[in-house]
């Protein structure tokens, strides 16, 4: 009996731990980052050199994704995201690449044929968004600039598509 005691309780920990993770998995954001931040600006060069302001954004709701083309789960979402922009006019996604060089990312932008803008970013910038320690990681970001929810892990493109509706119902939207 003692023999099976410690892989037991280690199986129970495991699938609480699964569960716990799971059950935050859409987490409004927690200690550094409340719901209703002002999200933190940034400028970055996008892959056509044209420069990227989170403020040139204020009016549309913003999903800002962090991945890398090395990443299976933000392989998976970029096709779901190429299809969001294409069909939401008061949305703009942007792209946020922590790949260590640019080369892999417009070779990836090209090969999906992605048709949002996407830049290439750092650990500083990352660490300004709470830390980014796992991919993807995608941030819905108000009309006026605010976190709403943060996405741990490849999101769930009904669940981000009712997110981005209510955004828009919210009346803070400029129209456009």
């Amino acid at each position: 009996m003692k023999n099976w005691t410690i892989p037991i309780v280690l199986i129970v920990v495991c699938f609480a731990a699964y569960f716990v993770a799971r059950h935050h998995r859409r987490a409004n954001l927690s200690s550094g980052s409340q719901p209703g931040q002002l999200a933190p600006e940034f400028s970055l060069k996008d892959l056509r050199g044209q420069t990227i302001k989170l403020v040139d954004y204020r009016g549309k709701v913003l999903l800002l994704n962090f991945w890398a083309t090395w990443c299976e789960p933000c392989r998976q979402e970029i096709p779901e995201f190429i299809q969001l922009q294409n069909t939401n006019p008061n949305l703009q996604i942007v792209g946020i690449s922590l790949d260590d060089s640019e080369e892999p990312v417009h070779t990836f932008y090209n090969q999906f044929k992605m048709n949002y803008p996407v830049a290439v970013g750092d650990a500083g910038l990352a660490r300004r968004y709470g830390g980014i320690l796992g991919l993807p990681v995608t941030f819905l970001i108000d009309c006026g600039g605010r976190i709403s929810v943060r996405h741990i892990g490849e999101v769930q493109i009904p669940e981000v598509t009712e997110e981005i509706t209510s955004l828009l119902k919210s009346g803070s939207c400029l129209p456009r």
